[in-house]
């Protein structure tokens, strides 16, 4: 099916690399939609999507500046050689890769939703990534949209993270047309150079978000975007005209080690986590803070 056919599928369009707040405003829209869903029918129509991506001439440059990303650094010898043990050693370490997934949106209301999640599956299995060792997590999943993803065999965190994972291995964070605020947090909760190293992100364009954001702004609600537009390394993915809506302004962003080693210790020393104080539209939803009951006075 094209992503322009409608059927019971409410497309959400956005401008060119526009974010979204997790897309948790279509939650209450479709919910009742979400819960009557067929698991079944719904995962075999995922399955459909993903066929179809992986016969657009694009997945094969997606797929092939993933695997340039993710290949472990080589001595030039080994890589002349060309031997199998160098295969070897560059399939072990992509099996170590891990995989967390923030803001993918409802992928059973809306279209763009449903196709980056098929891309995600064709990435995963590019990358030799188990589906077990892929975590997401988006307020607006419904019980349903859960269900699907488990029958998948895909892992659902069951707590709002804020995108403040840490990288304690190779982990390839996917984050399609989030907001600024889960970058920058992700960014500061792995700032120092070991971490960093350890990240690959597939999203949005951070020198793009520096090029529509006012620089004072960004340098003092994102800050950490801010610096990190000169440390990474930014592979633009192409995009055909007809998924614009899908993955426009998306690219694979690295952190390539020998960039980071060469930075003063004093890029890392002062790092305070984000706090937003100034976001009148901060562009995430927060973990929800358990309020306590007022205490009974137990007068009659």
């Amino acid at each position: 099916m094209s992503l322009d056919s409608v059927e019971e599928w409410q497309v959400v369009r956005r401008g060119k690399g526009a974010s979204r707040k997790f897309r948790s405003h279509q939650q209450i829209a479709s919910v009742c939609l979400q819960e009557q869903l067929d698991v079944e029918k719904f995962v075999r129509r995922i399955r459909d999507t993903v066929s179809e991506l992986r016969a657009e001439e694009f997945w094969q440059q997606w797929k092939n500046q993933l695997l340039v990303s993710t290949s472990p650094s080589r001595p030039s010898d080994s890589i002349k050689a060309g031997g199998q043990q160098d295969k070897d050693t560059e399939a072990t370490v992509r099996q170590q890769l891990e995989c967390v997934c923030y803001g993918l949106g409802s992928f059973s209301s809306c279209v763009s939703a449903r196709y980056q999640l098929s891309m995600l599956l064709l990435l995963l299995d590019a990358a030799d990534i188990p589906l077990r060792d892929c975590s997401l997590y988006d307020p607006a999943f419904s019980v349903a949209e859960k269900d699907i993803l488990r029958e998948l065999g895909l892992t659902v965190l069951t707590e709002n993270e804020e995108g403040k994972r840490l990288a304690t291995k190779p982990t390839l964070f996917y984050l399609m047309h989030c907001g600024k605020a889960l970058y920058n947090n992700l960014l500061w909760q792995n700032w120092n150079p070991h971490c960093l190293s350890l990240v690959t992100i597939i999203g949005n364009c951070f020198s793009g978000i520096r090029e529509r954001t006012i620089e004072r702004e960004l340098k003092r609600d994102y800050s950490y975007i801010s610096k990190a537009v000169d440390l990474c390394e930014e592979r633009l993915l192409p995009c055909p005209s007809r998924l614009v809506d899908v993955f426009s302004d998306t690219a694979i962003i690295t952190f390539p080690s020998d960039r980071l080693n060469k930075l003063p210790s004093s890029t890392w020393t002062d790092s305070p986590e984000p706090q937003y104080q100034h976001c009148s539209d901060l562009e995430i939803i927060l973990k929800q803070t358990p309020v306590l009951d007022s205490p009974e006075t137990g007068l009659s």
